[in-house]
């Protein structure tokens, strides 16, 4: 199992960094080629909202990403430090009335349409976002 990790400032300007990075392992861990667009989009997507967690927080630690090659897969997690809910619950009161909680809700939304093995976490201490995809296992060359 190989695994690359990412950190970087939260700032918008990093994100395309990240999903060119992420576009890159996932080619070379055997992504097949017509699911690159959606590995690039869904870390755009991931990367974006937790830019935005922690600029909204006020969270100088940085964004962390971490992309990891397994036989059969590949995952790709998205973690930010950001304190907030659990995705769905408005009775904390996190982000209520100023659309924060709709536009992250969105984001989800957005990922999950991209990704059919998604799983999220979040917490008083932060959340993450993995995201898991197939792999074809390379050619066999015969000599």
């Amino acid at each position: 199992m190989a695994t690359v990790e990412l950190r970087f400032s939260a700032l918008p300007e990093h994100v395309r960094t990240a999903r060119l990075v992420a576009a890159a392992v996932a080619r070379r861990a055997g992504v097949e080629e017509a699911v690159l667009d959606e590995v690039r989009l869904a870390v755009g997507e991931a990367c974006t909202r937790a830019v935005g967690l922690h600029q909204t927080g006020g969270i100088s630690a940085p964004v962390k990403v971490l992309l990891i090659e397994e036989e059969k897969q590949f995952s790709i997690e998205v973690g930010d430090e950001a304190p907030h809910a659990a995705p769905g619950d408005r009775a904390s009161g996190a982000g209520d009335g100023d659309g924060e909680t709709d536009e992250d809700e969105m984001g989800l939304a957005v990922i999950s349409g991209l990704v059919d093995d998604v799983e999220v976490s979040a917490g008083e201490h932060g959340g993450s976002i993995k995201m898991t995809w197939p792999t074809t296992p390379p050619p066999t060359i015969l000599v």
